[in-house]
């Protein structure tokens, strides 16, 4: 479906492949979320820098991406079905009146369904040896103080064979690194259980702080760094 996920680079079976659920900020024509359009640019609208990374991924370093092309405040392609967050109201203290009684059948039907059977289709393909989920997070939440600390982190739920390896090659790189930090995937992996766990798929949901990717330089940096660790994790699975 036009304009509701790109597809950069060819997946060969057995290689690396990335996925970005949280990649754009836009709105659908016809979707009016009733927020100020400064706060598109936030956090609470996309993962910010992630869709220069895979970008950068799928261009520098053959590893092929799967881009959403629609704005988590539309609906959160990174949810179950059932989730009560699949339509946030509320974001990070920040009201989202324009999803107050929206028809949520409708946007799954126009948005969330189609996005997740291109991405099944697009794996099956694929036949990946190990998928990167790629996401970003900020280095402190608006409605609490504490600043956090990591640099990057592993989520996973039941399936931690990749995020093992990937834990010990970033942290030979003298980062800090989240054990299911700052989110636990025990909770929170909708896109992995459904596209990997589910069919046995080795995965890495990877979090990068925003501050370390927020302008082209350190995109490119980071790009290079998760091929590197991919391939080593890659290597390490065989």
């Amino acid at each position: 479906m036009s304009g509701l996920f790109r597809q950069i680079g060819t997946p060969r079976p057995g290689g690396i492949v990335a996925v970005c659920d949280h990649a754009s900020n836009h709105v659908p024509p016809g979707i009016d979320l009733g927020i100020a359009p400064e706060l598109m640019r936030e956090h609470i609208a996309w993962d910010i820098g992630t869709a220069g990374i895979c970008e950068r991924l799928a261009a520098d370093h053959a590893i092929p991406a799967h881009l959403a092309g629609i704005s988590r405040l539309v609906i959160d392609l990174h949810r179950d079905e059932d989730s009560p967050g699949l339509i946030p109201t509320h974001s990070d203290g920040h009201a989202i009146p324009g999803n107050e009684g929206v028809d949520r059948e409708a946007r799954l039907a126009a948005f969330h369904r189609p996005y997740h059977d291109a991405l099944a289709e697009w794996l099956d393909a694929a036949q990946p040896a190990l998928i990167l989920a790629v996401h970003s997070f900020t280095p402190a939440l608006r409605s609490r103080a504490e600043k956090r600390p990591w640099h990057v982190g592993l989520l996973y739920n039941q399936d931690d064979r990749a995020a093992r390896h990937a834990i010990r090659l970033f942290e030979a790189q003298g980062l800090v690194v989240g054990d299911n930090q700052p989110y636990s995937g025990r909770q929170l992996n909708a896109t992995m259980n459904r596209h990997a766990e589910a069919h046995g798929r080795p995965y890495c949901t990877i979090e990068i702080r925003q501050d370390l990717i927020a302008d082209q330089a350190g995109q490119a940096r980071w790009a290079a760094l998760l091929a590197e660790i991919a391939n080593g994790v890659a290597q390490s699975l065989r």
